[in-house]
């Protein structure tokens, strides 16, 4: 599928918006880049305004889970990778 990224989980209108402004329309733009390059474009944008949980949700959206419910290890190898 290819949809908005308000209409994927974990994913509402504030966060599409930021996206939006760092190139992230839809789905695919977020499989293609990933959660990690898209949670780094977000914290060049944005700074402070965007934690770590912005990565979990984007991860989970991905996935198709809640955010919530990522493993301790995936959370962990997710905060390497971008270095938080």
């Amino acid at each position: 599928m290819n949809l908005r990224i308000e209409e994927m989980r974990n994913l509402g209108p504030a966060t599409a918006k930021m996206l939006a402004d760092v190139g992230v329309h839809r789905e695919g733009d977020l499989r293609r880049i990933g959660a990690v390059d898209a949670y780094h474009r977000l914290k060049f944008r944005f700074g402070r305004q965007v934690t770590i949980i912005a990565l979990y949700a984007m991860e989970a959206a991905l996935r198709g889970c809640d955010w919530r419910s990522l493993d301790p290890e995936t959370k962990e190898g997710l905060r390497r990778a971008a270095k938080y």
